[in-house]
């Protein structure tokens, strides 16, 4: 579903990408994790192509992300992209920021979108805001409306950028909970993420990334098990220590 080969990204003279490559099968869940600054949002943002890069090729459902021919609009109406900031319209309701993007992008007419964005909502168990404003909403719950936007769009895949960590600790759950339903009925997903938890639940693959590189990419039992590299071994041992 989404092949990443041998790609690399500079800003100016500085490298943030080096030769990363790897691959994301359908239904699969993989989960990004690293230091801060180790490459890990840039690298999910090329997937889609948010961010741009200088080498290699990626490839979403066989079309190449960086060929100047892709219509990237188009491509990122099939990749759903949920953000650590929730990114929605302030002066829409609910139920007008889940539409939107279906009738500008996929022509849906408005009652469809209506109704598609209504079911969604109850699936992430806020239907009964749908009339409301985002800012009338927790953090937690504009998280779910943006996960719920993200799927109205009948995405093949879906790009989680560290979703929890604008979160205050009590609602990060309820974010997570959503994911995990996603990912148990097949949804492909990359997630960029520091809930090792949500990792050991429902990744079937990690990707370690330091300084622009992947350093592992491995299976979450291995990973988590005995991971190879020194510098995972001192990331998880700091991480899983609270």
């Amino acid at each position: 579903m989404i092949s990443i080969k041998n790609v690399s990204k500079w800003y100016g003279d500085f490298q943030v990408l080096t030769d990363c490559s790897t691959e994301v099968q359908k239904g699969e869940v993989v989960v990004v994790c690293g230091p801060s600054g180790s490459g890990k949002s840039t690298l999910i943002k090329c997937v889609n192509g948010l961010e741009s890069f200088q080498q290699g090729t990626i490839t979403v459902d066989g079309i190449s992300v960086g060929d100047p021919k892709t219509n990237l609009p188009k491509l990122r109406s099939r990749v759903g992209m949920v953000f650590q900031h929730f990114e929605l319209f302030p002066h829409l309701t609910i139920t007008e920021n889940l539409a939107l993007a279906q009738t500008k992008v996929l022509g849906r007419n408005k009652d469809a979108a209506i109704e598609k964005g209504l079911k969604l909502l109850d699936r992430v168990g806020l239907k009964a805001h749908a009339h409301k404003h985002p800012g009338q909403l927790s953090g937690g719950q504009q998280q779910r409306v943006a996960i719920a936007r993200a799927l109205a769009m009948d995405p093949i895949a879906m790009l989680f950028d560290e979703p929890t960590s604008a979160l205050d600790p009590e609602m990060i759950n309820e974010v997570l909970d959503v994911m995990v339903e996603l990912a148990k009925e097949g949804m492909t997903m990359m997630c960029v993420t520091h809930e090792m938890g949500f990792a050991r639940k429902v990744a079937n693959r990690v990707i370690f990334m330091d300084r622009g590189q992947i350093i592992e990419d491995a299976n979450k039992d291995e990973f988590f098990g005995s991971p190879r590299s020194e510098r995972a071994q001192a990331f998880l041992s700091k991480i899983l220590a609270h």
